[in-house]
């Protein structure tokens, strides 16, 4: 490792759901990843060993609560109990990804507001602080009492576009919820903005209505936080060259891809799919359209930044 961090007092353990992304944020930032083990009792309850003095030193943990979602929310709320057993001076829990995000109001009656009760969850198991990049929506920052650092992977995105050099960009939002990330990227990449109004009759049903902007001969990038089964953005996509654009990209920060995704995204008008690592993406997902950047040195770069007491307000 060449360049060394030279406080042993910052600690960082990676637990099962992205080895890899852990691995290479330790890489940029000189450190070892801290000694733990994860296993499980004959029944399938999770054991944690931590393998190495931990007292006093500032810890931070990464484990995106992606699928098999209740398993890895166990790993991260056990190491956190673990931790602050073993006299942890500080827990940073490290979510690139917060999984039940989706679940943050009560749209209908009698319905669990899931988001806030992971938070209190992680918050009585004894984390002192979170770090997540792109909250599916902000204002699950105000479910915790702890402090919340909130990435944003627009630039990473909007880097990777503009390098491409591009020519007549629009910017598509998928939905009205999702303009302002649009509006940030657009700032970014100097482009006018469209908005997809679509009607979902239900959960994961998504139906596209029309196009609010001029996309005709245009080269399109549709932004969103996630994908998850792909329906949005494919449909959206169609509409887009339906109506005339000249190629569509999409891009999001959370690549969830799960059921049909994969084989959707294969079949659409989709030129080319950009994602970020937040969540591991298994090979049989890996295909020749899927472009994943990497949030790692981000990552490294806010945690020196806590660990240092410095803003991170300043890396956007």
């Amino acid at each position: 490792m060449s360049n060394v961090y030279p406080d042993n007092h910052l600690k960082l353990f990676s637990l099962n759901s992205n080895r890899a992304l852990a691995e290479e944020i330790a890489e940029v930032m000189g450190v070892s990843l801290g000694k733990s083990s994860v296993t499980r009792f004959s029944d399938g309850e999770v054991q944690i060993n931590i393998e190495e003095s931990i007292r006093g030193c500032d810890v931070f943990v990464v484990q995106s609560t992606s699928n098999p979602v209740n398993e890895h929310l166990m790993e991260l709320l056990i190491m956190i109990d673990a931790l602050k057993r073993a006299s942890a001076r500080t827990i940073n829990i490290v979510t690139p990804y917060y999984g039940y995000a989706r679940q943050d109001r009560k749209a209908r009656s009698r319905e669990p507001i899931t988001a806030k009760l992971v938070a209190n969850l992680l918050e009585t198991a004894g984390a002192t602080r979170m770090i997540a990049i792109d909250l599916h929506a902000p204002q699950i920052q105000g479910f915790f009492d702890i402090p919340i650092d909130h990435l944003m992977g627009v630039p990473i995105l909007a880097d990777y576009f503009e390098k491409k050099n591009l020519e007549d960009i629009v910017i598509v939002s998928p939905d009205h919820g999702g303009v302002t990330r649009a509006r940030k990227m657009a700032d970014r990449l100097k482009a006018p903005i469209a908005i997809i109004d679509k009607r979902r009759p239900k959960p994961n049903v998504a139906e596209v209505m029309n196009i609010v902007g001029n996309i005709e001969g245009k080269t399109c990038i549709i932004i969103d936080d996630i994908i998850d089964t792909a329906g949005t953005i494919t449909l959206a996509a169609n509409a887009l060259v339906e109506n005339g654009a000249r190629e569509v990209y999409a891009c999001c920060t959370h690549p969830v891809l799960s059921g049909p995704a994969i084989e959707r995204i294969e079949h659409s008008k989709i030129k080319e799919l950009v994602v970020t690592n937040t969540i591991k993406l298994p090979e049989e997902k890996q295909i020749d359209k899927v472009q994943q950047l990497s949030v790692a040195p981000l990552l490294a770069e806010a945690l020196i930044r806590i660990f240092e007491h410095r803003s991170v307000s300043d890396l956007f």
